[in-house]
């Protein structure tokens, strides 16, 4: 469908009639949409719901208790508890086949749990699906968007069947495909766009509603660098505003940059679960570096400090090519216990650092497996199978 930027493909909407319009998750993407279908809900229930109109909680826009989901023998989830607080975002880790998107799918009513509870923005996932779906935005690990409209068509006509005005869904898709780097291609139909194009059409679908609760399974898989910032800012924005954001990703500088605390997720079962710096304090503590004055003082320091015996310091090695000796410590007390003995022991001192593992060392520590841009197609098959 095609014209002018600023008409709105009115029989995109028109045709279903008002009484009867579908009304569907606050940014669901295409294909999301069409597996979930119309809600058959009055609409007065729903139209114009916003944030504030979310039942009131405790604090926790996102609570799972004991879910289960299977597919034949295999156990995609396995009992998984989490929560995601208000206002946060919450960064869901794991290897390939782990459940990371099914947990997604289940929160979302796109497929229903075997077993367990899951509340979301106040809502039960199995009880109130349809008032659920208005609050939610969920964009998933492929751009799904109508290639046959243009990329404004397509963010008109979403927010037309979320009852915005017609004024409202041609300014918040005006907006979005400003922010997103596609104003130029506002006319083109989205088939004409490239894979990364598509992707930021999708997300900006995803968002035209303001959901409370955002879900970005592998968000910026195949976005060039300023795009992915632009994805990140975008995020940033939206929990700054009071959105909450459920994100699943492989990409550990994605997760540090936008997640306030982490999942991360096994064969279907939670392992472990916090801040980041909590995480990483976990799995190897801290590096004490010490960067001597002179460099060739490096064997004698570390034999001062495997000799002297300190509490809790199983000893130290010489880094010859960075020029600093290593000391694991887990404390402050540590740090400053072993400070103090170089400098009782005459060593000239040029620099120290304490270096924290990095999220893929921890990711590698808790759950054996390297990290991955991409999700475990096995599992995708069984879920695509079973939906």
């Amino acid at each position: 469908m095609s014209g002018p930027r600023g008409a709105a493909p009115e029989e995109t909407v028109k045709g279903r009639g008002r009484g009867t319009k579908p009304l569907v998750g606050g940014g669901l993407s295409v294909g999301c949409r069409a597996a979930v279908g119309p809600l058959s809900v009055p609409p007065a229930t729903l139209v114009g719901m916003k944030r504030t109109d979310i039942p009131d909680g405790d604090g926790t826009a996102v609570q799972v208790r004991g879910l289960v989901k299977h597919y034949g023998e295999t156990k995609a989830l396995d009992g998984v508890d989490l929560d995601v607080r208000e206002g946060t975002v919450l960064g869901v880790l794991g290897p390939n086949g782990a459940g990371k998107t099914t947990l997604v799918r289940v929160l979302s009513t796109l497929i229903r749990p075997d077993a367990g509870t899951a509340r979301v923005a106040g809502y039960d996932v199995l009880a109130q699906p349809r008032q659920l779906r208005r609050a939610i935005g969920l964009t998933g690990q492929y751009a799904s968007v109508d290639e046959k409209l243009s990329g404004f068509e397509n963010l008109y006509m979403i927010g037309r069947l979320l009852d915005l005005s017609r004024k409202e869904a041609r300014r918040r898709a005006d907006d979005l495909l400003e922010r997103f780097s596609l104003t130029e291609a506002a006319k083109r139909p989205a088939g004409q766009y490239s894979g990364g194009m598509r992707r930021r059409l999708d997300l900006a679908a995803s968002m035209i509603g303001r959901p409370a609760v955002l879900y970005l399974d592998e968000p910026t898989t195949g976005l060039d660098p300023r795009t992915r910032n632009e994805v990140w800012a975008e995020v940033q924005g939206m929990v700054r505003d009071g959105a909450t954001v459920l994100l699943t990703t492989q990409y550990m500088e994605e997760a540090e940059q936008l997640a306030s605390e982490l999942t991360v997720i096994d064969r279907g079962r939670v392992i472990a679960g916090g801040r980041i710096d909590e995480l990483k304090a976990k799995v190897g503590g801290r590096t004490l570096q010490i960067r001597p004055a002179d460099r060739a003082e490096l064997p004698r320091m570390v034999g001062a400090v495997a000799q002297a015996g300190l509490d809790g310091i199983t000893g130290a090695t010489a880094d010859e090519a960075e020029g600093v000796v290593n000391v694991p410590i887990v404390s402050d007390h540590q740090l400053t216990a072993v400070i103090g003995l170089l400098g009782e022991r005459g060593f000239a001192i040029a620099g120290v650092n304490t270096h924290l593992p990095s999220l893929d060392e921890v990711f590698l520590a808790i759950t054996g497996q390297k990290t991955s841009s991409a999700e475990d197609a096995r599992a995708n098959e069984l879920q695509e199978v079973s939906a």
